[in-house]
């Protein structure tokens, strides 16, 4: 069809900064419209669901440190998964790994019930990175040792974890006595994250969240674990060449992406629900792949990138409060936002050029 106008669609030589951060600049501005056009369809002004959008995401201190809150699980999620692809790892199982992180911490802290907090929270933030790391790490001995390709593992061991945890809640030895749902009783108030403000629901795993993400900078810049790392995502066979045992370098990367994955679960147990259930942690795996591609894969990017959804989730609430609009269209706000953005990236990477006659 390009070609009958004339033109052909060819591979740019060079891609540079500038043109990149137009293309996409460009494909993020016609995601907006295609999100008014969205609102219009459902009866509503564009900039009033906007607006509210914002407001109910950023417009009072209340509100701005929920967003925050909403944030602090896809900022771990989104780690995970940045870590893991940038070794061209595709842990497809944070979901897993999140539900394997709380289950863990759940198991540790329920044996010390009653011990003084400086004992609890240590252990519950341990034991949900032992937790998810050593779920990531099945995939990881699957992968080394029979060559199961990782998306398939990871994805199917997101299943087991889940219905495993339905068994243990369900009339299981975790279940609530005399409760009617899937859930654990309350969690003992000793083992529960602090909350950083009065007044509002922002705890510590928000400010862990944080230390994570620079922890995860410093080491893919600085150390030569993050060297390994960026040398497996460029060509895993020449590190081999070079005397790098690949196994070693897979288990150590899946290790530490389960870890982050699993103080996801850690932090909404313990900083949110007060209690384990299914309910309270799903989807944050899944979220936290869409989060570390818009934040290029880098560490402060994923952050930023964690509180921009965070954002449109708290802000849907009062979004569809004052509008009318469902606040599950922001699900498709969300889906528009990554499939223009993935477009504008590869735009970037091609021109098109006029066929002479």
């Amino acid at each position: 069809m390009i070609e009958r106008l004339g033109y052909r669609i060819e591979p740019r030589s060079e891609t540079t900064a500038r043109g990149r951060t137009l293309a996409v600049g460009v494909a993020l501005a016609a995601s907006l419209v295609l999100c008014a056009l969205l609102f219009l369809a459902v009866g509503v002004s564009p900039f009033a669901a906007f607006q509210s959008l914002a407001q109910g995401a950023f417009g009072t201190w209340r509100a701005a440190t929920e967003t925050l809150v909403k944030a602090t699980p896809l900022i771990f999620t989104g780690l995970a998964t940045a870590i893991a692809f940038r070794a061209r790892l595709w842990n497809i199982g944070a979901e897993g790994q999140v539900f394997a992180g709380a289950m863990f911490a759940y198991w540790c802290q329920s044996a010390l019930a009653g011990s003084s907090a400086w004992i609890q929270l240590p252990v519950i933030i341990i034991g949900a990175m032992v937790g998810g790391g050593l779920y990531a790490g099945l995939a990881a001995i699957l992968k080394t040792r029979f060559r199961v390709d990782e998306v398939i593992s990871t994805v199917m061991l997101n299943y087991i974890i889940v219905f495993a945890l339905s068994l243990l809640l369900l009339k299981g030895p975790w279940s609530e006595a005399g409760g009617f749902f899937e859930q654990t009783a309350k969690v003992d108030p000793g083992s529960i994250l602090p909350i950083l403000f009065d007044k509002t629901r922002l705890h510590l795993g928000f400010l862990l969240a944080l230390i994570a993400a620079a922890f995860v900078y410093l080491m893919i810049r600085k150390s030569p674990v993050g060297f390994e790392i960026r040398a497996a995502g460029s060509n895993l066979r020449a590190l081999e060449v070079q005397g790098t045992n690949s196994r070693r370098v897979i288990l150590m990367v899946m290790l530490i992406s389960g870890a982050l994955a699993g103080l996801a679960g850690m932090s909404e147990v313990y900083g949110v629900h007060y209690r384990l259930k299914a309910g309270a942690i799903t989807s944050y795996g899944y979220t936290g792949i869409i989060v570390a591609i818009l934040g290029l894969l880098n560490p402060w990017g994923v952050v930023i990138a964690a509180i921009l959804f965070g954002a449109l989730v708290n802000g849907a609430t009062f979004m569809q409060i004052k509008t009318g609009v469902p606040s599950a269209l922001i699900y498709a706000i969300e889906a528009i936002l990554l499939l223009f953005y993935l477009a504008g990236w590869a735009a970037s990477s091609f021109k098109l050029k006029r066929i002479k006659p």
